[in-house]
């Protein structure tokens, strides 16, 4: 059976993917046309159902809970991953001038994009803009301040760039659970045993990556937009654990809680909390 994939560039997800799409691993017959896409477009694809299987943002869920399912392996939570806002200038007591700011926001249906709204409702001025373009246009001053996500985290500083507020920690000072950024989702149209089966080709997928450790594997270096071998293994520490292999109880929680906080933002969405995951 062959099923289109799509996922990002990103260390993380080609850390998970690398054994499942370059045959080191055995799966039982199924084919994957693969794509990678930045988040955002992957969010704009699931919305207009274009692949089987595809990495999401948890920001554009709420979306797609009549189309897709979420898998429970492949995705990214955890604890201290949260996008930063960072300026060019520290600001000490920043609601007040965020709330005036124009922020530039990595994805209108993005994670991040939530996770800023929940900490700064009252912010109106957002421009969307691909995640990698983000810290040039806060450095060129065609913004006030800017989300970063991914590897950026590590490298805003030698930009002189300034972190305002981490999003991510401000969420689990909140919440006290994971911050949930991106899952995989699958077709609710294909048969449950093909996403079941997809589900444990991802989670087996993984587990051969950290059966594996050593030098990052070819798949992760060629695709990655920051080339830093350094940078690269912070970004896949960082954002791959043990939620990636399986979300359980927590894991479910937390993207339970980011919908009821999707909900807070947006009364007036209809949005079905059953049946999510597939199971």
């Amino acid at each position: 059976m062959k099923l289109t994939l799509g996922f990002s560039p990103c260390p993380n997800d080609t850390f998970i993917f690398d054994a499942l799409v370059n045959g080191k691993i055995d799966t039982q017959g199924y084919e994957f046309e693969v794509v990678l896409e930045d988040v955002q477009t992957l969010n704009q694809w699931a919305l207009q159902e274009k692949l089987d299987i595809s990495k999401i943002s948890y920001g554009v869920l709420p979306l797609l809970l009549q189309k897709y399912q979420v898998l429970n392996s492949g995705g990214a939570l955890g604890k201290g991953v949260g996008p930063l806002l960072v300026s060019t200038n520290e600001i000490q007591d920043i609601q007040k001038p965020v709330s005036d700011f124009t922020i530039a926001i990595p994805g209108e249906n993005t994670t991040a994009h939530l996770l800023f709204s929940y900490a700064f409702p009252s912010a109106k001025k957002k421009v969307f803009k691909v995640f990698h373009e983000i810290e040039n246009a806060v450095i060129k001053g065609e913004v006030d301040a800017g989300v970063i996500i991914h590897e950026n985290r590590f490298t805003y500083q030698q930009k002189g760039l300034k972190k305002l507020l981490d999003l991510g920690e401000y969420w689990e000072q909140q919440t006290n659970i994971p911050i949930p950024l991106g899952g995989i989702v699958g077709k609710r149209i294909l048969p449950k045993e093909v996403l079941l089966q997809v589900d444990r080709l991802i989670q087996q997928s993984l587990q051969y990556a950290f059966d594996h450790v050593g030098e990052l594997p070819p798949y992760v270096q060629e695709h990655a937009q920051e080339m830093d071998q350094q940078v690269m293994q912070q970004h896949i520490d960082l954002y791959v654990n043990n939620y990636s292999l399986r979300l359980g109880d927590e894991g479910k929680a937390a993207v339970g809680k980011l919908l009821e906080v999707y909900k807070t933002i947006h009364p007036a969405a209809n949005i079905a909390q059953e049946d999510i995951f597939i199971s």
